[in-house]
């Protein structure tokens, strides 16, 4: 029998959830080189979570310069079977004002200068992306975040740009021309690893602003950001504890992430080399070792 075990990727302003007591900090080494910062290995209720913060702690890498291969690898060698991403987001709608939470079920993926892919060396995988999200785990966090009287949105698409800016103007118009909801830089390509790695993934995003696009917000300013940030980041904390205390309930057996691999690799296998397989053998060795 499976194992099920969550992860929480915080963004920006979620660095850490102090509140978890019995606390032990992992380093860990991928193919792909080090994660973001050490994983926090703790246990809430009697159960095992993990808590990577995405930028490290104290916010000092970038969004382009995230290394999102090795969080993911990093979760997976740990047993991680589901990630819930908390990100700091702007706006694109009005009804979406700061301090509301969407849990995302779409994204349009903008980014142009990350590593999108672990196969991308000898072994060729085309995951399906038409549903970049798993129902069980945003089931989960609908119910953790009512539970925790959050304003938020069920269902939303999120514009993933490549950053650091922020948009101009036309750009924020445009992406409302397309009917996004919000727009951040970091859920991509993390939600396609994760998808890679056969980890189900659900995306919960906390506006922080309106995007230039609102006559209030015409410029984007960090203190203001930050301001918001932070009582956001107070009730993800919340919303964090309801989810692990319910998320395994919500558990789908079915879901496609669970073995998207099966149908994804398509290099014959006289043509995958040890060398890659052993690179792989921690997102991919069930799939490969068929």
């Amino acid at each position: 029998m499976t194992t099920n075990k969550l992860a929480i990727i915080g963004g920006s302003g979620l660095y850490d959830v102090e509140e978890f007591k019995e606390r032990e900090l992992l380093d860990l080494q991928t193919p792909w080189g080090k994660p973001s910062d050490q994983i926090l290995k703790t246990k809430y209720n009697s159960k095992e979570v993990y808590f990577l913060p995405r930028h490290g702690r104290g916010h000092f890498v970038s969004p382009s310069n995230i290394n999102f291969r090795a969080n993911i690898d990093a979760l997976k060698q740990l047993g991680v079977t589901d990630i819930v991403s908390v990100s700091a987001v702007g706006s694109l709608k009005e009804n979406l004002p700061p301090g509301k939470f969407v849990i995302v079920d779409q994204f349009i993926d903008r980014t142009f200068a990350r590593n999108k892919t672990f196969f991308d060396d000898e072994i060729v995988a085309h995951v399906s992306m038409a549903h970049p999200t798993s129902t069980g785990l945003m089931n989960a966090c609908e119910e953790a975040i009512k539970k925790s009287n959050i304003d938020y949105q069920r269902n939303g698409t999120y514009v993933v740009m490549e950053g650091p800016q922020f948009s101009t103007l036309a750009e924020s118009n445009l992406y409302r021309s397309w009917n996004a909801d919000v727009i951040g830089m970091t859920n991509m390509p993390e939600a396609k690893l994760a998808r890679e790695a056969e980890i189900r993934y659900a995306s919960v995003s906390m506006v922080t602003d309106f995007d230039c696009w609102h006559p209030d917000h015409e410029n984007v300013d960090v203190q203001q950001v930050i301001k918001v940030l932070l009582g956001n980041a107070e009730k993800a904390k919340i919303m964090i504890k309801n989810l692990i205390d319910n998320f395994e309930s919500y558990v789908d057996p079915n879901d496609p992430t669970n073995n998207c691999l099966d149908v994804a690799i398509i290099t014959a296998p006289e043509k995958r080399t040890k060398k890659t397989i052993e690179k792989l053998k921690t997102v991919a060795g069930r799939a490969l070792n068929k």
